[in-house]
């Protein structure tokens, strides 16, 4: 369906690749995978024309129809998002956007031409139907719902909605046109828990070619039965989900060490031996006959290591052990309760991870735990000797953008030696020249990262995370999961990624409608007990 053959790309000074092919098959499901900036983007743009190959040629079919999800949603404004949605299925858009006009001239009864726009309408209508209007509108209503959007956020204005819910608006528009082939870049940020498991199921159903690429391991796993990845250059293919490739990738990784190590020790024995004997003539066919030999011998390279963050947490001191105390909290906003007599008690070495559907109150909690909230009645205690780390996407918000990271480090650590900052920086992926990076030009990432490096230099013996991965590529999220694995402190966090929620939760606070569960035993115990892995999706 779709083929890469012999492809070159060089983007500035960066080879991002070189005479390498793949394909995308008709029903593969397919997962692109490489570290950030390796050229996942730049491949789709390549699939849709927006950018062509220096050399070799990207071909798709005739007739393929392609639906292209990407992180820039674009202007959207002045209508409703169920029309926005619709709008990606062609005519019918255009159709019911006059009929929605002509329903608004109808309310109008100073009009004279009454008589010809209710005409009009019927001529409308007629054709509404007959494109298959009315179901493209339940589909769409359907599609939203599965987003997690409620009936007022579907039929109000799409201006008023959020960066995060117009990316939930744009990915809803390729959902419902269904195309021969969908390209996914990051569909599964900005979603929450129960809309990243209803996309799951959604795109298992779906019957056409996929190609994607996902910062959420577990995500990836459950849908893609083929993984491209980009690997210096080349296009490597793997048949089977993420875990085989990265059991095979390892295991490839073992043999070509292996290789390479049995070849230097047969050429290290040949040059030894012809540093003995060349200056004897008795062994002079013999030596030269061994070097002809090294010459014409296709030397293996060792394995690319991958450049891998490395998260250094230093050893946190010991706090008490009562680390917050919530007495009979009460906290609403706007006319709204979200909580009304909360008691927790979270203990030393207890790592609680926060479930709920949107708007459940996962972030208000966070936030009076961390201070920056106050409840409107009951206490929040922090015990004794307690040292907070706080993490939240408005931290990233509020990083001044005109200094550097190194001066933002500088500036947060006065006393500590320029050594120990850049050794910081370092730990936390920013190398060299890498410092002196304005804040303003970092990606979502970077900031993340910066953050937590501005959050772990002197180690906090309690973290309060709020979507901590969020932005952090596969590699970086792994490198953070092992890091806190051997984190001594206290946990309290939320997080919308399985695998990092399975990895480090030994306590579950779910937040329902129904009231406020606490589980002993992590997310994986708490799936097991109820058979669902997210609130709000039981039966």
């Amino acid at each position: 369906m779709i083929r890469f053959e012999n492809i070159s790309k060089q983007n500035s000074h960066r080879i991002l690749f070189l005479d390498s092919s793949a394909a995308l098959n008709r029903g593969e499901k397919v997962g692109l995978v490489g570290p950030n900036g390796a050229g996942k983007t730049t491949l789709f743009r390549m699939i849709t024309g927006e950018e062509a190959p220096d050399n070799g040629q990207v071909s798709v079919e005739k007739q393929v129809s392609i639906g292209y999800f990407n992180q820039d949603v674009g202007e959207m404004a002045g209508r409703s998002a169920v029309a926005e949605v619709m709008d990606g299925a062609g005519p019918v858009s255009a159709v019911a956007a006059e009929m929605a006009e002509l329903e608004a001239a109808m309310c109008d009864p100073d009009r004279d031409d009454m008589d010809a726009i209710i005409a009009r309408y019927g001529e409308v209508q007629a054709r509404f139907e007959e494109l298959g209007g009315y179901e493209l509108e339940g589909r769409a209503r359907e599609v939203l719902a599965g987003l997690s959007f409620s009936q007022e956020m579907m039929d109000g204005d799409v201006g008023k909605l959020s960066g995060g819910w117009k990316m939930r608006v744009a990915l809803a528009r390729i959902l419902l046109m269904r195309p021969d082939a969908m390209l996914l870049d990051e569909p599964s940020n900005h979603l929450d828990l129960e809309s990243l498991i209803w996309l799951e199921g959604f795109l298992k159903a779906y019957d056409g070619a996929l190609m994607m690429t996902s910062h959420d391991r577990e995500f990836m796993n459950r849908i893609v039965t083929k993984i491209i990845e980009i690997d210096g250059g080349s296009l490597n293919s793997y048949s089977g989900d993420y875990e085989f490739y990265e059991r095979q990738r390892a295991q490839n990784e073992k043999q070509q060490q292996a290789q390479f190590e049995r070849q230097q020790a047969m050429l290290a024995k040949e040059i030894k031996f012809i540093e003995r004997f060349k200056a004897r003539a008795s062994h002079a066919a013999q030596v030269q006959s061994r070097v002809k030999k090294l010459d014409k011998i296709e030397r293996f390279e060792p394995p690319r290591r991958r450049q891998m963050v490395v998260f250094d947490f230093p050893p946190a001191p010991r706090s008490g052990e009562d680390v917050a105390v919530l007495k009979n909290v009460h906290k609403g906003y706007g006319g709204r309760a979200i909580y009304q007599g909360l008691d927790l008690i979270i203990r030393r070495k207890e790592r609680w991870c926060v479930m709920g559907v949107n708007g459940a109150g996962k972030s208000t909690l966070l936030k009076l735990v961390a201070g920056t909230a106050e409840p409107d009645s009951g206490s929040v205690a922090i015990g004794g000797s307690v040292r907070m780390g706080y993490f939240s996407q408005h931290a990233m918000e509020v990083l001044d953008g005109g200094a550097t990271i190194f001066e933002t480090l500088e500036g947060a650590f006065p006393q500590a030696n320029q050594g120990s900052l850049r050794a910081l920086a370092g730990c936390f992926g920013f190398s060299g020249d890498d410092v002196e990076k304005k804040c303003r030009v970092l990606s979502g990432g970077e900031k993340a990262r910066l953050v937590m490096a501005l959050m772990l230099f002197n180690p906090p013996n309690f973290l309060v995370l709020d979507e901590p991965t969020n932005h952090l590529d596969l590699d970086t999220k792994q490198m953070l999961i092992k890091a806190l694995a051997g984190y001594e402190g206290t946990m309290l966090f939320v997080s919308h990624d399985r695998h990092f929620l399975a990895a480090l939760s030994n306590r579950v606070l779910e937040l329902t409608p129904d009231g406020i569960h606490q589980f002993s035993g992590g997310y994986t115990e708490y799936v097991a007990r109820t058979g669902h892995e997210a609130p709000g999706l039981r039966g």
